[in-house]
């Protein structure tokens, strides 16, 4: 899973605010094994907005269906205070199901693998960090790949 604030909600911003989100996925049922550290980034598409913290979490759902996963991302979303006012907008709270035990999935509102987290240093570092083994299942490359072709792009 992929983690991104910019936003404060409720006296917390940053790392305090990711970590409150996981705690609450805790509370879901939805047990973190491995969780990266923060990173600044700059917004995009306007850097304008304020900076997000990144981080990348691993999360244990043994039974749990993308779908079950994915509403129990919203609904901690939703709890911190997300608004979907318009696309790329400054947001609390950000989390994105990158992947599933392997799974392809394209459903409304679900694709599985993330369709766009190869593309993105903020969700590659932070990933590479904590699982640098895992395999993208369509791409058929580790995550250290990934970012590295990345790196290597002009």
């Amino acid at each position: 899973m992929a983690i991104g604030t910019n936003l404060p909600f409720e006296g917390r911003a940053g790392g305090a605010l990711v970590d409150a989100g996981l705690k609450r996925l805790g509370v879901l049922g939805l047990k973190t094994l491995a969780v990266s550290r923060t990173r600044i980034t700059e917004a995009w598409p306007d850097p304008a907005d304020p900076p997000f913290t990144n981080a990348a979490a691993l999360l244990h759902a043994p039974g749990w269906t993308a779908q079950a996963v994915l509403e129990a991302l919203l609904a901690t979303e939703r709890a911190f205070g997300r608004e979907r006012s318009q696309p790329h907008a400054p947001r609390t709270l950000d989390l994105d199901l990158l992947d599933l035990d392997g799974q392809t999935l394209a459903a409304p509102g679900l694709v599985l693998p993330h369709p766009r987290m190869h593309l993105r240093r903020f969700v590659l570092e932070p990933l590479v960090e904590i699982a640098p083994a895992w395999v993208h299942p369509v791409l058929g490359e580790t995550a250290q790949a990934l970012l590295r072709r990345l790196s290597d792009a002009p």
